[in-house]
């Protein structure tokens, strides 16, 4: 196996001298870099890849060079170590893969148009200059572009262009950073202006199939971000401007390149006239994470990808701090605990997954690291944590701190701690290790023996796990004071339940706030104690009952049986957090129900039973000054009651259609999927097919499009079915960055599973050259998983992937989904009749 070998050892680059020169109409880049730092050895590396290398200079003089195509390396030999100058002139293509220098394909009246940007993280700088690609080599950046421009063409990078000359755009030098944020982007674009307080110049730009207000909502968040970020981290935006860009392709969700940050349209621009509440919380935290990234990654990067984690966990958690300061009436940490807790707990549990920080073995690993529910998710609630136990203010001055030290350069999580630890007077790392280092998380049990209240913890396993006796530190932020602080044995006992439970007058809960990383299995005597009353506590409470409820049946450590009867207790709940919960433990049930039975049909009469009262409260129409909880309640309860063939929501839908359909788009966005899904379902025809295909072509709005996206793949017309999977490759309707949702789609679809399972594995080949060097890639294996359920898929996922498990980049993930698929197949072997007898009886 190739190990990784840093250049950045034996050259340290200092700054760069960058041309590029590109052709739009033959793809042809044409390039020169000067590179000039110091050499610590005779014999050095640079990174390349792709690229044809016609001439090297070394201070001066012509070199002979060597390309090592399995190392990615251009390598030389210098004279002596020392100060050197490198020039190299070379010549590459624009990809097609959504990483290098890449173009963007999209449409304005029926014309076809592109503009090129860049994606480099992880490691594709080097298909674009040749340069020490590694986020340790930190230097400054001199970037001249010249492209095949039009009259009224926009040019963009990290820094202010400076002048053009000859049809050249030169820009300002950079600052220090690593090559992986280095950016460029040009096109017809439009773009919208502000300044902060302190002067920044905020840009937001996107093509011109936007209308012109599709801007302004993320021009507000991305200036207020930048405010919020200054005063927060009591240290200034280090750079003149902060433009954001809406990419038509772009593979991840956005990248947060110093100065010129990167997004997938559907996650900067919005219609602000009908845009569902959900959807402008999601682009918000999106764009507060990428600014969060401007200090916290760019300003201080990991030294090495084994400390991803500091750059997204944090960011992660940023996000929310900072909105919730923005738009303190969204509440928008119940979105953190409706979607980030519930991925982070879920992943986590599966035997086999990687801890927080990893280290990294293979150059293949490094885009596998991009675990969302780890790197992102269990990572925040590590920091959230953390942020409980020491406070904003100790978190601010040893985060202003840890700027001071490290700005401009790079850093450790030891880095991090130590700056929190001083600020705190607290042993932060001493506690936050065993998060950061283990994979997995505990289940503490709470019971009570002989009147006294027994703490024990045990790490918690869907599915067959290795238990290897790992111990965690763990806050327990209960509401009685004599249970501990920190849980650092394996078991812990306080003594006088029943005189404590006197004098508290409330049930004992442990992790209150949900805000540590772990869940509880309360016995019957505490857990009956709490859902005597459980409307009655906050909706964090209650929703981490049903989640910790609904983990621990995944685990089969309690049956699902017994939840079903609760559920009814939380139907009518006006908290969203709530009704998030509920209709996940709802969506869970779907498994136990094999499709076209008897046992399917009460399932959905149980959904049109926890759903009645909420869609005749709600309706279908917003009414005005409508609560952030009603407005984000309603997509789940008319969902719902489509699932469950309610006859009334199905006439509401369609008639909702109906009076829409010369504008679907123009369908109130809250419910405009549920509209559209009902009227493929019940009314569907292919000449309703063509339409929403046609319209989904022509949008520029992400949101529409996901909606269509949910309508067309829920169809139970097989012909149609057929026609959307020979679709997949055609990236004229479904482009590469979009085919994992047309994917899921079907594949969750019973008529349509085995129809996007022969694909898959027909045509793997197709999907690893399209999107193989993406870091989104593995996830299509783990939207398998998220759907099979039978011995004769598991047997068919074994026969498939089980070859591919020395595939860098890959094993992990085979290994992990083999054993979730493993654990539901037998869940629902020894779950399945009593839970669809528990569903009959709760009708």
């Amino acid at each position: 196996m190739t190990e990784i070998a840093q250049f950045y050892n034996d050259f340290q680059p200092a700054h760069y001298d960058i041309y590029i020169e590109i052709d739009r109409k033959t793809k042809k880049i044409n390039g020169t870099t000067k590179i000039t730092g110091i050499a610590t050895s005779t014999n050095i590396a640079i990174h390349q890849k792709n690229l044809k290398v016609s001439l090297v200079e070394v201070n001066g003089k012509q070199s002979k060079f060597e390309i090592d195509t399995a190392s990615e390396a251009l390598r030389l030999t210098v004279d002596k170590p020392g100060e050197i100058e490198i020039k190299i002139d070379y010549e590459t293509k624009l990809t097609d893969s959504m990483m290098g220098i890449y173009p963007s394909y999209y449409e304005v009246d029926g014309v076809k148009k592109q503009i090129i940007g860049t994606q480099f993280e992880t490691n594709f700088a080097r298909q674009a200059f040749p340069c020490i690609d590694e986020p340790e080599a930190k230097a400054t950046f001199d970037l001249a572009l010249k492209y095949d421009e039009h009259p009224g063409e926009l040019t963009l990078a990290n820094m202010p262009e400076n002048h053009v000359k000859a049809g050249v755009h030169y820009f300002d030098t950079t600052v220090r950073m690593s090559t992986y944020l280095v950016a460029f982007a040009f096109g017809d674009l439009q773009g919208k202006y502000a300044e902060t307080k302190s002067g920044v110049k905020i840009g937001v730009f996107a093509t011109k199939a936007h209308k012109a207000n599709e801007l302004d909502f993320g021009l507000d968040i991305a200036k207020r971000s930048i405010e919020f970020y200054e005063d927060f981290y009591e240290t200034p935006y280090p750079l003149p401007h902060s433009w954001q860009l809406a990419l038509p392709d772009f593979s991840a969700g956005a990248m947060e390149n110093w100065g010129l940050v990167t997004y997938r349209e559907a996650y900067l621009t919005l219609d602000p006239d009908n845009t569902s509440l959900d959807m402008k919380q999601l682009v918000a935290t999106v764009i507060a994470h990428e600014l969060a990234h401007q200090w916290f990654g760019d300003l201080v990067t990991m030294k090495w990808w084994d400390d991803l984690w500091l750059n997204e966990s944090f960011a992660n958690m940023m996000e929310y701090v900072a909105i919730d300061a923005l738009e303190p009436d969204w509440g928008i940490w119940e979105t953190f605990q409706a979607a980030e807790v519930p991925a982070a707990l879920q992943r986590d549990a599966t035997d086999g997954v990687q801890s927080v920080h990893v280290q990294v073995e293979n150059p293949a690993e490094i885009d596998a690291l991009f675990d969302g529910a780890i790197v992102y998710a269990k990572g925040a609630r590590m920091l959230v944590m953390v942020r409980a136990l020491i406070g904003d203010t100790a978190l601010r001055a040893g985060l202003k701190d840890y700027f001071e030290e490290h700005q401009y350069g790079n850093a450790t999580g030891a880095d991090l701690w130590k700056a929190l630890g001083k600020a705190s007077g607290i042993d932060v790392l001493k506690i936050i290790n065993s998060w950061l280092e283990q994979p997995g998380y505990p289940v503490v049990t709470a019971k009570v023996v002989d009147d006294n209240i027994v703490l024990s913890q045990k790490q918690f396993f869907i599915g067959e796990g290795h238990d290897e006796g790992r111990q965690w530190q763990i806050p327990l932020n209960s509401n009685y004071e004599e249970v501990p602080t920190i849980m650092s044995k394996n078991e812990v006992t306080i003594a006088g339940y029943q005189h404590l439970r006197e004098q508290k007058g409330e049930p004992l809960r442990i992790n209150v706030g949900n805000s540590s990383h772990f869940i509880i299995r309360y016995d019957d005597t505490l857990l009956n104690d709490i859902l005597q009353d459980v409307t009655e506590f906050d909706s964090i409470t209650q929703l981490q009952i049903l989640q910790d409820l609904r983990l621990l049946a995944e685990g089969n450590q309690v049956s699902y049986e017994t939840i079903v009867p609760l559920l009814g207790k939380f139907a009518d709940s006006k908290y969203a957090l709530v009704n998030t919960s509920l209709y996940s433990v709802a969506r869970n049930l779907r498994k136990f129900a094999a499709p076209h039975t008897p046992e399917e049909q009460n399932l959905k009469m149980l959904y049109v039973k926890l759903s009645a009262h909420q869609v005749e409260r709600l309706g279908w129409i917003q009414k005005t000054n409508e609560s952030v909880d009603d407005q984000l309640t309603r997509p789940y309860v008319v969902g719902a009651a489509i699932y469950g063939d309610n006859e009334t929501a199905v006439a509401q839908a369609h008639k909702l259609f109906t009076a829409n359909q010369t504008q679907l788009s123009g369908l109130q966005a809250d419910v405009r999927a549920a509209v559209l899904i009902n009227e493929v379902k019940s009314f569907g025809s292919h000449e309703l097919f063509e339409k929403l295909l046609a319209e989904y072509r022509q949008s520029a709005d992400g949101s529409y499009k996901a909606d269509i996206c949910g309508a067309l793949t829920s169809t139970k017309d097989l012909v149609i079915l057929r026609e959307l999977v020979d679709k997949f490759e055609d990236s004229e309707t479904i482009k590469p960055q979009d085919l994992r949702a047309w994917f899921a789609g079907v594949l969750s679809n019973d008529e349509g599973e085995q129809l996007a399972w022969d694909w898959i594995r027909n045509d793997w080949q197709w999907l690893e050259a399209t999107v193989g060097g993406d870091m989104e890639f593995t996830t299509f294996i783990t939207v398998i998983a998220r759907v099979l359920r039978t011995e004769k898929r598991l047997f068919e996922f074994k026969d498939f992937f089980e070859p591919k498990l020395e595939v860098p980049g890959l094993t992990r993930e085979i290994k992990m989904d083999t054993s979730v698929i493993e654990s539901r197949v037998k869940l629902i072997a020894e779950q399945g009749e009593s839970v669809n007898k528990a569903i009959k009886e709760a009708l």
